[in-house]
C-alpha cells in the first residue's frame, strides 16, 4: 500500500488545540494536523495528529502514538473527543479519527462492522507519521470495534503463527462471519503495511451484539434499524447508518477478545453505565483467561462523554507502559 493511500490528502496543518483552562493538560502544549484518509473500500476519513510538545519540567514524549475510536455518533470534533485527546496527549502523540458516516467522514455507518476498516487507516496513518509502535483506545462502539481489530489484524511475526485467528480456541466457525472486513492486513490476506495494534484498550465496550436489556440499548436498536430512526440520527445526531443488516454477522466481541493475545489488552468499564451493565466487561475478561487487565471503575457512566480527567490519565499511563515494554 503507498502512502498516498494511507493519507490522500492533508489539511489544516499546525492548528492549535482549544480547550476550557480545566481541560488542558499543564505544561504541555498541542499541536494538530489534519488529513483524509482512505480505507480499503474506498471511504474517506477525517482524522487529527495531536502531537505533544512538552514544556519544561513536564518530561519527554512516551515512546509510540495511541490511537482513539470513538463511540457511536461521535467525531474527531466532539469536544468529548477533543478532551479525551487532550489528556491521553499527556503521556504521548495521539491519532483520532471519525468513522464512517460521522461528522465529515464519507459513507454510511454499519454500527461496528465494516469499521474495523476504519481503525485499521487510522493505525497505518499512525506508522507512517514515524510512529513504530501504537495502541489503539476505543470507546463503546469503538471499544469492540478496537476488540475485532486487534483479533483480525496481527504483526507479522504472530501472523506466522497462526495464518488465521480462527484457528485457535475460535467458536462455531468465526472465520466466516468476517468475510466482510477481511482486507489486506488482515490474516489470511496480503501483508498490510503496518496496521496492526500493539496495545489494546476497549472501554465501555459490549461484550455481544443486539443487545437490548437497558433502556438506551433498546432506544438505539430502533434508531439503528427503523427508517425513521435513521432519519432522526442523520439530521439530530449527524449520524448517517447504512440501511442494511449485517450479513454476515461480524465476529462478536466476546470472541475476539481471546484472539487478541499476546498483545497487551485492558478492559474498563463503569459501574453506572447505562448502556452494559458488568456482565459485559465481566465477560470478556473472562473469555481471555487470564491475559486481559480488568479496571471496574466506579461512579464512572459511559464512553468518552463520562470519562473524567484522573481515569484517562491512567488509561494513558497504562498504554504507553505497553507500548514501551
Amino acid at each position: 500500500m503507498t502512502e498516498g493511500k494511507q493519507c490522500e490528502l492533508a489539511r489544516s496543518d499546525g492548528e492549535d488545540v482549544t480547550l476550557r483552562d480545566e481541560e488542558r493538560p499543564a505544561n504541555i502544549s498541542l499541536r494538530t494536523s489534519r488529513a483524509v484518509l482512505l480505507t480499503d473500500d474506498g471511504v474517506r476519513l477525517e482524522a487529527v495528529h495531536t502531537r505533544r510538545l512538552p514544556g519544561p519540567g513536564s518530561g519527554a514524549t512516551a515512546p509510540g502514538a495511541i490511537v482513539v475510536a470513538h463511540g457511536f455518533t461521535g467525531s474527531v470534533d466532539r469536544p468529548a473527543l477533543r478532551r479525551t485527546v487532550a489528556h491521553l496527549a499527556r503521556h504521548t502523540d495521539v491519532v483520532s479519527f471519525s468513522f464512517r458516516g460521522h461528522g465529515r467522514s464519507g459513507g454510511h455507518s454499519t454500527v461496528g462492522d465494516r469499521e474495523v476498516l476504519d481503525l485499521a487507516a487510522a493505525v497505518r496513518w499512525a506508522r507512517s507519521l514515524g510512529h513504530a509502535r501504537v495502541a489503539t483506545v476505543g470507546f463503546s462502539m469503538g471499544g469492540s470495534v478496537v476488540l475485532r481489530h486487534g483479533a483480525l489484524y496481527r504483526a507479522p511475526a504472530e501472523s506466522a503463527e497462526s495464518a488465521h485467528p480462527g484457528d485457535r480456541a475460535c467458536p462455531d466457525g468465526a472465520r466466516k462471519h468476517e468475510g466482510r472486513t477481511a482486507t489486506p492486513g488482515a490474516p489470511g490476506s496480503p501483508a498490510g503495511v503496518g496496521d496492526w495494534a500493539d496495545a489494546v484498550v476497549a472501554v465501555s465496550a459490549p461484550a455481544r451484539w443486539y443487545y437490548k436489556g437497558t433502556a438506551p440499548m433498546r432506544r438505539l436498536h430502533w434508531v439503528v434499524q427503523r427508517p425513521l430512526g435513521r432519519l432522526v440520527s442523520r439530521y439530530g445526531l449527524r449520524t448517517r447508518i447504512h440501511p442494511a443488516d449485517w450479513d454476515p454477522v461480524p465476529l462478536s466481541p466476546v470472541a475476539a477478545a481471546p484472539l487478541i493475545a499476546p498483545v497487551p489488552l485492558l478492559l474498563v468499564h463503569g459501574d453506572r453505565d447505562p448502556y452494559f451493565p458488568l456482565d459485559h466487561p465481566r465477560s470478556l475478561a473472562a473469555a481471555t483467561g487470564d491475559h486481559a487487565e480488568l479496571w471496574l471503575e466506579p461512579d464512572f457512566g459511559h464512553a468518552e462523554n463520562a470519562a473524567a480527567g484522573p481515569l484517562l490519565h491512567r488509561v494513558g499511563t497504562w498504554a504507553t507502559t505497553a507500548l514501551a515494554r
